[in-house]
């Protein structure tokens, strides 16, 4: 006979009460206790091959060997990172799908496209930042530059005679070069390429002027003196090119110039806080390795010793305005 067939006191009701309410938080323990009992798909939104996915990839062995499972890597390419972002916002928020993006899809799009099939905020968590993606402000070899200071001076002394390349409309190296001739009042043609490889490849044949480049593409080219690295975006030098200065050290003192693009790990919104901490915790102590570390280093990026979900999002959070603001400037609208 059901318990409702007998009168119940207000003592034994607010005690059934209490009890049904502990069964969602004890089932979400119980959850995380065991989490993860299968594989676990890590969706990263652009091609195989390039940064994002090596280190997908590196951090997924990692995982897989902490935590008994596979971590299968599963390339969706397409829209600027929105095809596979998308997947992952859709997903199940249970943990068994994870994204591994960049700035510009975690963040930068939703200021960039007039629509959009999910909302950073809302349907995406941030869980790890992993690694900062400093970019190398460049200039062709012949330019008769050395710093910022003398930069900025040269562009204002050629005003409409400048060119400045990156990697496609919105793109980072896109909104930096936008802010530089912003602030120089240059007048300088941006030129967009499908990828940085062709770009470099005309810095090299002199017939671009200015552009931000990695360390994983141009190391080799400013070493060799065949591109003049002015600066770094970043508070500290890279280790991939220390005798690189940051551009702030170089005269280009605008705090924009210190902001850094980042590769980052995202799941579905409304992913149990226990699963995101487990799996966070997981990431830091992949991080702490020696190795992985050296191998994202020697990739151009800076490695993130110390996040979580909490001090993610406050980065994140943090960073919103001044990317919205790039973007206002740099004219840049998707659809």
């Amino acid at each position: 006979m059901s318990v409702l067939s007998h009168p119940v006191s207000r003592r034994q009701f607010h005690a059934l009460s209490a009890g049904a309410l502990a069964l969602p938080g004890l089932a979400l323990a119980q959850g995380a206790a065991s989490y993860p009992n299968q594989p676990v798909k890590v969706i990263v939104p652009f091609a195989a091959g390039g940064g994002t996915d090596a280190i997908a990839r590196l951090i997924g062995l990692k995982l897989a060997a902490a935590l008994k499972q596979p971590f299968v890597i599963d390339n969706r390419a397409g829209a600027s990172g929105m095809i596979g972002t998308t997947a992952v916002a859709k997903a199940p928020p249970d943990g068994y799908t994870i994204n591994v993006g960049l700035s510009t899809s975690l963040l930068i799009n939703q200021f960039l496209y007039t629509k959009m099939p999910y909302d950073p905020q809302k349907d995406l968590s941030m869980l790890y930042r992993l690694a900062a993606g400093t970019q190398i402000l460049a200039v062709k070899a012949t330019m008769p530059v050395k710093n910022g200071t003398e930069l900025l001076a040269y562009i204002k002394a050629n005003k409409g005679k400048l060119s400045y390349g990156s990697y496609g409309a919105g793109s980072t190296p896109h909104l930096f070069g936008a802010y530089l001739d912003h602030i120089a009042d240059g007048g300088m043609s941006h030129v967009p390429y499908k990828g940085e490889a062709p770009m470099v490849q005309d810095f090299l044949g002199g017939q671009l002027d200015i552009g931000w480049v990695s360390a994983t593409v141009a190391k080799g080219h400013i070493e060799a003196g065949k591109l003049k690295a002015i600066g770094i975006n970043s508070a500290n030098r890279m280790k991939a090119l220390p005798n690189v200065p940051t551009l702030k050290a170089a005269g280009l003192t605008d705090p924009v110039f210190s902001l850094e693009g980042w590769l980052a790990m995202a799941v579905p919104g409304k992913t149990p806080k226990d699963i995101q901490d487990k799996l966070a915790a997981e990431v830091r102590k992949a991080m702490q390795d020696p190795e992985v570390q050296r191998k994202i280093e020697d990739m151009g990026f800076s490695p993130v010793l110390d996040s979580s979900p909490e001090k993610f999002t406050a980065e994140y959070k943090e960073q919103m305005p001044k990317w919205a603001e790039l973007v206002k400037i740099s004219g840049a609208k998707l659809d």
